[in-house]
Formats: structure tokens, C-alpha cells, sequence
């Protein structure tokens, strides 16, 4: 069983129905695995609903959605590994979205978890895999 952890990209793509996210994720759910965002995640679609011009109808969509996810929490082990991971982008100097390095260490913490991705930063964390479903 592998874990999919959708980014804010693709939780967006598939919540809406775009890009194909939303069957490549049900035929990973038939397969056995688990499709999951994880909170900071979970915060960026609701920034996106509340800065929608259609906030209502946006609100509802994602409630509707959510109980499709498994939503995994921001521990304290991802918290560890999120400073470990920035420093060493720091130190390397690799730029990237905290909110980014969270999602990474939140995947990395997990085990056995592929970060679903249109942003190509996520090739830059060591050890991590990610795909793009769109």
C-alpha cells in the first residue's frame, strides 16, 4: 500500500474535477492505496476558498471533498524534519515555500509516500517521490 499525498495543486484538481487527478486517485484507492492531503495543505484550499470570488459555492465543493482524504497532521516528527530539510536547502542554497518543506517532511515522515505535484521544487528534497497526475 503506498500513500499519495496530494499537494495543494492537485487537492485543487481533484476537488474540481480538473487535469484527470480525480480518476488517477480513485484508480489508486481500487488498487489500495490511501489519497490524503495533509493540513498545511488543508489551509491553503481554505485560503483558496476564501479568496474566491465564489466563496459559497467553493465552500461547499470542499466540504463535499474532504471526506474523501485522509488528512495527516503536521507532528512533531514532520516538524523535525522540516527544520533538518530547510536547513540543508538553506545551506545549499535551494530557495523553496516553507509551506512546501512542510508538505516534504510531512511525506517523508509518513514512509512509503508520494507527493502528487505540479511544482517541479519537490525534486530538489532528497529521497522524496513525487508525481505529476495532471
Amino acid at each position: 500500500m503506498k500513500r499519495f499525498l496530494l499537494d495543494t495543486g492537485a487537492a485543487a484538481d481533484y476537488v474540481f474535477r480538473r487535469r484527470g487527478v480525480f480518476r488517477k486517485a480513485r484508480d489508486a484507492v481500487a488498487l489500495g492505496h490511501r489519497i490524503g492531503i495533509c493540513v498545511p495543505v488543508l489551509g491553503e484550499l481554505w485560503s483558496g476558498v476564501y479568496s474566491s470570488a465564489t466563496r459559497d459555492r467553493n465552500e461547499k465543493r470542499l466540504l463535499q471533498q474532504l471526506s474523501d482524504f485522509v488528512v495527516w497532521p503536521y507532528t512533531e516528527e514532520a516538524a523535525r524534519e522540516f527544520g533538518r530539510l530547510f536547513a540543508e536547502l538553506k545551506r545549499v542554497g535551494r530557495p523553496m515555500p516553507q509551506i512546501d518543506i512542510q508538505i516534504a517532511a510531512i511525506a517523508l515522515t509518513l514512509g512509503n509516500c508520494v507527493v502528487v505535484t505540479k511544482d517541479s521544487d519537490f525534486a530538489a528534497i532528497p529521497g522524496l517521490d513525487h508525481e505529476d497526475w495532471s
